[in-house]
């Protein structure tokens, strides 16, 4: 760990975007479904705006400088986002649980719905274009869930665990796997469903951050410097 920033424990992250300097949030549950821009020194929300009550948000990622995506998780809808003001400009349908998303420098957005699988889409049609099923020495990891693409990686952490795993984008094999459970977290005092979800890269840096629902703190890590 490099560093441990504050986070509002009431936050239920599902999804974690820099966009150059300002980092962006979703928080799912229905009825409390939220995206917001935080301040990452303070831990304060800067703007936000609540989701349908029937929503349930899911991960996010930006298509350009101007639209957010937002997954919601069983509605079957992706939610374009405006970022200034934080509005909905449209959506696109797809079919089953959206879970996490992220966009490839080569303009494909990468998909999870909690299996094995992961969609790649048009991000300008949200149509799929493949899929890639994930294996670890043979044996396919489910429950991907928050996700973070980073040059020919996909950053993803496995859900009701303190695993996150990196996994090549072009085969699906799993080339890294990392442990969060020794982060300075006092997990007896945390609620149930209080688990890892929340990657974001720091633009200009090799580290990253990860959070998790309900945690009190976003941590600052290297993924590849111990």
């Amino acid at each position: 760990m490099i560093a441990e920033y504050p986070h509002d424990s009431n936050a239920f992250t599902q999804g974690l975007e820099f966009f150059g300097e300002r980092l962006f949030e979703s928080t799912g549950l229905y009825g409390n479904s939220s995206i917001r821009e935080i301040d990452l020194k303070s831990g304060l929300t800067l703007n936000s705006a609540m989701l349908d009550k029937n929503l349930f948000g899911e991960g996010l990622t930006f298509l350009d400088e101007n639209r957010i995506l937002q997954l919601t998780w069983k509605s079957e809808k992706a939610l374009i986002w405006e970022s200034d003001p934080l509005r909905i400009i449209g959506d696109w349908k797809y079919e089953g649980q959206g879970w996490g998303v992220c966009l490839f420098d080569d303009d494909r957005l990468a998909m999870s719905n909690g299996s094995d699988s992961l969609v790649f889409r048009n991000p300008e049609t949200f149509e799929v274009i493949d899929s890639i099923n994930v294996t670890l020495d043979g044996v396919k990891v489910e429950k991907l869930n928050e996700l973070e693409c980073d040059d020919q990686t996909i950053w993803a952490n496995i859900w009701q665990t303190d695993r996150i795993i990196g996994i090549d984008f072009a085969t699906g094999h799993v080339t890294h796997v990392l442990e969060t459970s020794n982060l300075p977290l006092d997990r007896e005092t945390l609620g149930q469903g209080a688990v890892l979800n929340g990657i974001a890269r720091i633009p200009d840096s090799e580290n990253f951050l990860i959070t998790g629902k309900l945690w009190p703190k976003i941590f600052e890590v290297s993924f590849t410097g111990g």
